[in-house]
């Protein structure tokens, strides 16, 4: 009897683990089928290029049924006459605006295919380790697709504003621009750099956030541009400030322009600013709070004004 039970619970176990498998296989399956057709391939020529027939640039996203494209700057950054590649589809394609600190460009196309924008997921909540594909075109040999998971989040590699995915998903030259997705299929970030002593893929490559894409994207299309955040004009420097028992790491305010942006909030010179959005006080926070933020949002800002803490939420505006 023993025997018997013993076969039953590992014939169990080997459905359950085949189930499981299959399960895994068709996850990546229908996000690649979801978010593929969203990819294209970008090819072009370089300002110094005498070739009569174009290279690949790069890879790039759909991003509207208008016919709006999501790339790297530095995908398009030099390139003449941008062709986008659909199918059997060849596209001309315009520059619409970029943005050089984010490496984002926006282009457009006009078409009477029907387009299929890529479905947008939050990168807000990402985990180590969840499973993720990237989808671009390697090399220019065609749309590829690639698996991995998140090495990490919150990476500066390069540019400390854009707070990048890492992931060990294969990414090599011709996939900037391209998706990472998760396996809903749907965007969580634009391949945009590799770590690579080789200038191959060795397990590291970086991604923007979709958040951030879709600020700085949606900023492009409206306005040809991205728009300086700025909360007033102010001189601070690195200081140390203690209240009662505690000893704060601040910004003491040298300068401040009156009657505008975070003056109206109360801050004033000699004042100290301990806390940005909840994190402690330094150029760094400050500076990489306002270039993260788009006009219209809030930016929480704690000062010691000489007797108390004083707590404000200062609106972004455009510059």
């Amino acid at each position: 009897m023993k025997n018997y039970l013993s076969l039953f619970l590992l014939a169990i176990l080997i459905i359950g683990l085949f189930v499981f498998t299959i399960n895994g296989k068709s996850k990546f399956v229908n996000a690649s089928k979801k978010a593929t057709p969203s990819v294209v391939s970008l090819w072009g020529y370089n300002n110094s290029q005498l070739r009569s027939s174009p290279n690949t640039l790069g890879s790039g996203v759909i991003f509207s049924k208008d016919g709006y494209i999501v790339t790297n700057y530095h995908v398009i950054n030099n390139a003449r006459n941008i062709i986008i590649k659909i199918d059997d589809y060849e596209i001309n394609a315009n520059v619409i605006g970029f943005d050089k600190n984010s490496d984002i460009a926006i282009l457009k196309i006009d078409t009477q295919l029907d387009l299929e924008p890529i479905s947008i997921g939050s990168s807000n909540n990402l985990r180590v380790g969840d499973e993720v594909l990237a989808i671009g075109n390697p090399y220019g040999i065609g749309i590829s697709v690639t698996s991995g998971i998140i090495s990490a989040t919150g990476r500066e590699y390069g540019n400390p504003y854009l707070n990048l995915i890492q992931t060990d998903a294969a990414i090599n030259p011709g996939n900037s621009g391209g998706a990472l997705i998760n396996t809903e299929g749907n965007l969580i970030g634009i391949n945009t750099k590799i770590y690579s002593k080789t200038g191959a893929y060795q397990g590291l490559g970086f991604a923007i956030p979709s958040e951030k894409i879709v600020q700085i994207a949606s900023e492009i299309i409206k306005f040809g541009k991205v728009r300086k955040a700025w909360i007033g004009n102010f001189r601070v420097t690195s200081s140390q400030l203690l209240i009662g028992n505690n000893i704060y790491k601040s910004l003491k305010v040298l300068e401040i322009e009156e009657n505008k942006g975070i003056y109206q909030k109360g801050l004033r010179s000699d004042h100290h600013i301990v806390e940005v959005n909840g994190l402690q006080a330094s150029w760094k926070n400050l500076t990489q709070s306002i270039k993260m933020a788009s006009p219209g949002d809030f930016i929480n800002i704690k000062y010691f004004d000489g007797k108390k803490l004083v707590n404000v939420d200062i609106e972004v505006k455009a510059r």
